[in-house]
């Protein structure tokens, strides 16, 4: 099925999305920063006040200037409890680092895993020489200099050898074990990808595999971790989210068949209705047309 045109979107993020990269000073008002909700790009954060960051199944209470990495890929939340609130932000996307050779801190660094540690108390001495930093790319991306990009880049590497070198913070909160640390981050992903609000972003984690890939774990591993805590498959879980939202798109929506099975990650409308007539016992049209 072709697909559609992109839905319009704002100047700031079509600009976010050509680039791959954008950084900024956060505003005073706390209310600015309160919550970040973009799927498809990493963070990194430097922020000076009063906050309690909800990140997987894991609650980060900070207070002072803090470094923080957020993944698209792991859920979180930032409530801010201060009303001055100040610092800088960059946004950026794998496929943009991933042009540089020296990707590997990405990968490899442990503030953008699951069992990682993605908020560090910062120094005021510290802090000076990030906000330089961050000053220097904002001064970068605006520029007319030809290897703007790599230069960037370059900045980020610095950003995230410089917290390498940083004792983590205490202040956290978590499960009790491994296995349900996963299954929250899990289950919590599973739901973000949820609702479908238009076609032109279509279902993209659809299997275990899919999940397991994004989580930076072994399919077999997460699969056990599930199927402990809950007792269902993770298939099972990924199958009962995707047919209740199919139905839901059934009932609240004029979408027609294919435009649903296109928007859940199905390649024919046939592989769709298969899908459904298993799980349902009947098919997309009878189910639309029986609650009507």
């Amino acid at each position: 099925m072709k697909k559609r045109a992109l839905r319009p979107v704002s100047e700031y993020n079509s600009q976010l999305k050509l680039k791959g990269f954008n950084a900024f000073a956060i505003e005073a008002d706390s209310n600015a920063t309160r919550i970040y909700s973009r799927k498809d790009f990493f963070k990194i954060c430097l922020t000076t006040g009063k906050s309690a960051i909800h990140y997987a199944d894991r609650t980060f209470e900070t207070e002072g200037t803090i470094l923080f990495f957020g993944n698209p890929h792991i859920p979180y939340s930032w409530e801010t409890l201060s009303t001055t609130y100040v610092g800088y932000t960059c946004l950026f996307s794998e496929a943009f680092l991933n042009r540089s050779e020296r990707n590997e801190s990405l990968q490899s660094s442990p503030f953008f895993k699951i069992g990682g540690t993605p908020v560090l108390s910062i120094s005021e001495e510290q802090r000076l020489y990030l906000n330089s930093i961050f000053q220097k790319m904002m001064i970068e991306q605006q520029s007319q200099y030809q290897y703007k990009d790599d230069l960037i880049r370059n900045y980020i590497h610095l950003i995230i050898h410089e917290a390498l070198k940083l004792q983590p913070t205490e202040h956290i909160h978590q499960h009790n074990n491994a296995t349900s640390r996963l299954t929250a981050v899990f289950l919590e992903l599973l739901e973000r990808q949820f609702p479908i609000e238009s076609t032109d972003f279509p279902l993209q984690l659809k299997t275990a595999g899919d999940y397991a890939r994004h989580l930076h774990v072994h399919v077999n591993y997460l699969n056990r971790a599930i199927k402990e805590v809950t007792g269902k498959s993770t298939t099972t879980h990924i199958t009962e989210r995707i047919i209740s939202e199919a139905k839901a798109l059934l009932l609240h929506t004029n979408w027609n068949i294919a435009d649903i099975a296109y928007a859940l990650g199905f390649e024919y409308p046939t592989y769709f209705n298969n899908f459904f007539k298993r799980l349902t016992g009947t098919n997309p049209t009878s189910f639309r047309e029986q609650e009507v």
